[in-house]
């Protein structure tokens, strides 16, 4: 199930109100469980980013209620909300330094006070996508995508350098610039980019945006590998970039280029457009 259509990929995310409802899919229905949990984070994050600043607006409420013995975890119930969120809201008002915040929610056994001990202990429980162990669980995610890449071309004994031997040479940097140009799936393809995502229009419109357009203004044509999939039947994609999942992608074997239209990068990468205002709404920097 590595190509969704915009309904089936709407109807899953309805679905998965909560990681409960990840188990259950995955359990009754055979779903690919990381894909699951994927389109949950997908819908969580950005409802949480969506409702922030209205939930914010009633910290002062949240904090009255949590004097009174209700818990993060408890009060995160009420709005529906993400309990890491919750707690971090309630903290910031209490004065809280941001860096005690998070080494709290590292190291919850070191916290002194024996109930926000436990009601830290508690959020991070219940909160599959903002605890440190949401983190690491999109880490390790991304770390086995970059992995099957790299596996991929070294089985063709493609050459290549990485996100980390470029950086600083370029504004963006693929995760992989290949040493010379390769004919996959009828494209030329001098870069690659690995997604350990699900590529639905947000989200590809976004990476289409942020870098797979300034990776063909740069370097030319190349492909994004979704490697939990992409929504079928979504907006055109720019000529230049071809959008794979992991299955299709792994069984392709590529050839030398062909004769086929090539996209090539301008001279001069076109100033950037200006920037809209970011919404400083979810700082996960810290624990990612």
């Amino acid at each position: 199930m590595l190509q969704l259509t915009r309904a089936e990929y709407a109807a899953l995310s309805r679905e998965l109100r909560t990681y409960d409802d990840v188990v259950r899919l995955h359990e009754s229905r055979g779903l690919d469980k990381d894909l699951l949990m994927i389109i949950y984070t997908q819908r969580v994050t950005r409802d949480a980013t969506r409702r922030y600043y209205t939930v914010l607006n009633h910290t002062h409420e949240m904090v009255k209620e949590w004097d009174h013995g209700k818990s993060y975890t408890e009060i995160a119930r009420k709005w529906d909300f993400p309990p890491v969120l919750i707690a971090q809201m309630i903290e910031k008002q209490k004065n809280t330094p941001r860096k005690l915040f998070w080494d709290g929610f590292r190291r919850p056994q070191e916290i002194p006070d024996a109930r926000i001990r436990q009601e830290v202990q508690e959020a991070m429980a219940a909160d599959w996508i903002y605890s440190p162990r949401g983190g690491e669980i999109q880490r390790e995610r991304g770390i086995k995508g970059e992995e099957r890449l790299a596996n991929w071309l070294k089985k063709y004994n493609i050459g290549f350098r990485t996100e980390k031997e470029l950086r600083g040479r370029y504004p963006k940097t693929p995760d992989a610039l290949l040493s010379a140009p390769i004919w996959l799936d009828g494209q030329e393809v001098q870069w690659i980019e690995s997604k350990a995502n699900f590529g639905d229009d947000v989200e590809l419109g976004r990476n289409i945006r942020k870098q797979l357009l300034p990776y063909v203004q740069m370097f030319g044509q190349g492909v994004v590998v979704y490697w939990f999939g992409f929504m079928t039947g979504g907006k055109p994609v720019p000529p230049g970039i071809k959008v794979l999942d992991g299955e299709t992608f792994e069984s392709l074997a590529p050839t030398t280029p062909g004769s086929a239209p090539e996209v090539r990068p301008p001279a001069k990468l076109r100033p950037p457009e200006p920037r809209r205002p970011v919404r400083p709404v979810v700082d996960r920097s810290a624990y990612f």
